[in-house]
């Protein structure tokens, strides 16, 4: 398999993944527009504050199987072409939560990208993602407030990676995770609130 192809067919096909609306799509059975309620964010947390849990565990398994999805592609695509192409994977995330966060499905209108990116460390390294659980839940303990728990838990990641992992490797998270940033200061921007996902 030629390289230069393949890496640009994982990338496409991710970013279409990650382009699928979950939310927008789980809102419209209730006749509701997700991104015009609440603080109008496409993603699990404002889907839970409207619907309930059981009403947004769609979005939830939905946004973060996109990460999955996105990540085991670049794997196999890692596999296919040879070469030291660690970061393939990596990318194909990232094209996930690009789709997620900018879908071509729903008017460029989407989300923050969490739950897609933790949905591709499923793949990346499920063992740093369950120390960075075990962060979030011990903070949860103390602070009983979920969406602080989370931040620290979700951001404490590149801190696990960096005493395992290439330094190649936490840049690469690193740029990942600059895109979630990008997407809550934009929304701070926008005066549309703070949550998780």
């Amino acid at each position: 398999m030629r390289p230069a192809p393949a890496i640009a067919a994982v990338v496409v096909v991710s970013y279409a993944l990650g382009s699928i609306p979950t939310a927008v799509l789980v809102a419209r059975r209730r006749a509701v527009d997700i991104r015009a309620v609440g603080d109008r964010n496409p993603g699990f947390w404002n889907s839970m504050v409207s619907f309930g849990f059981r009403g947004a565990a769609p979005v939830l398994v939905g946004d973060a199987l996109k990460g999955v999805a996105a990540a085991a592609l670049g794997t196999v695509a890692q596999h296919q072409v040879g070469g030291d192409r660690w970061w393939l994977p990596y990318v194909a995330g990232l094209a996930a939560m690009v789709g997620h966060a900018w879908p071509v499905f729903a008017g460029f209108r989407g989300g923050r990208c969490v739950l897609t990116f933790l949905g591709a460390w499923v793949v990346i390294n499920p063992i740093e993602l369950l120390a960075c659980l075990g962060v979030c839940l011990a903070l949860y303990a103390v602070l009983r407030r979920f969406p602080p728990a989370a931040r620290v838990g979700v951001f404490s990641l590149p801190v696990v990676q960096a005493f395992a992992d290439p330094r190649a490797h936490v840049a690469m998270t690193g740029v990942l995770m600059s895109l979630i940033g990008l997407r809550f200061w934009q929304a701070h921007r926008a005066g549309h609130g703070s949550h998780v996902t």
